[in-house]
């Protein structure tokens, strides 16, 4: 029995695939010939399967979304225990921060400290760019009518860009840092070693009279030191970049290429500028 069935299985298959291959064939010509019944049979054919597609893809998009829950939880969970790390930083410099807080009023009446006068500032736009190879400084859109004064310290956000050494009815000059002509007294943040930044007009000025056995080194914080009755001490003014025996080269905090603003602030200092001129009736003759 098996060796009669086993030609007609094999006809049986081939009388598929021929059936098969005429289907396709009568298919081909039906969309050649009506390319409108095709398209019907084609939606036919969508619309009966997209339900059964549907159920599958159902499960498949649920099992996704769950998987990204779970991601998210896990994510949400390092993100609260980062944050309850850091509030708790936070907590504790509000602690101290009080504490200093009282202690710096508990001291300023036991010295009677009288605070310094409120700084007035003024902001301009820079609108000219006079450095050349034995100058840098700018000019800025402000002059002495909007209270700007001879020997006032030029800053942006940044730091110390410069000072005020000249002064017109519109505009004035700003000598930066980086001037040959510019010697700012300075201090090290981190030793509170004083020394004096004097440009060289490159992008960066030299630290000179240092302490012979000084402590810099690479990446500190210079910053006014308040000397010479010029500027208040603790403006940022760079950072060093290089201590190679006795040279020691700062870089500042602006990039001169790309100020566009300044603000000129007055300290109130007296000085040693001589730059300071009293206006208005009660000034005298």
């Amino acid at each position: 029995m098996l060796r009669l069935a086993s030609p007609f299985g094999a006809w049986g298959q081939r009388l598929a695939f021929l059936l098969l291959i005429f289907v396709a064939f009568a298919l081909m010509l039906l969309s050649r010939a009506d390319s409108r019944f095709a398209e019907q049979a084609r939606t036919a054919v969508s619309d009966f399967f997209s339900p059964v597609l549907s159920y599958f893809a159902s499960p498949v998009e649920t099992i996704g979304d769950i998987i990204q829950q779970v991601r998210d939880m896990a994510a949400l969970r390092v993100e609260n225990v980062a944050l309850r790390e850091e509030n708790e930083r936070l907590l504790a410099w509000q602690v101290r921060a009080r504490q200093l807080a009282a202690e710096n009023a508990s001291l300023r009446e036991l010295s009677n400290f009288t605070a310094a006068p409120a700084a007035g500032q003024i902001t301009a736009r820079v609108i000219a760019d006079s450095s050349n190879a034995f100058v840098r400084s700018l000019l800025v859109l402000a002059g002495e009518p909007d209270g700007v004064i001879k020997g006032q310290a030029a800053v942006t956000g940044q730091g110390l860009v410069g000072r005020v050494t000249a002064v017109g009815e519109r505009a004035s000059r700003v000598l930066l840092v980086t001037d040959i002509n510019s010697r700012i007294p300075v201090r090290i943040d981190r030793t509170r070693e004083r020394a004096v930044l004097a440009g060289n007009n490159s992008s960066s000025p030299a630290l000179i009279y240092l302490p012979p056995e000084t402590g810099v080194q690479v990446g500190d914080r210079i910053v006014t030191s308040g000397h010479g009755g010029v500027f208040p001490k603790g403006i940022p003014v760079g950072v060093v970049t290089v201590v190679d025996g006795e040279t020691v080269l700062v870089r500042p905090h602006f990039d001169w290429n790309r100020i566009e603003y300044l603000r000129m602030i007055d300290y109130k200092l007296p000085g040693i500028l001589g730059g300071r001129q009293e206006r208005g009736p009660e000034a005298g003759p």
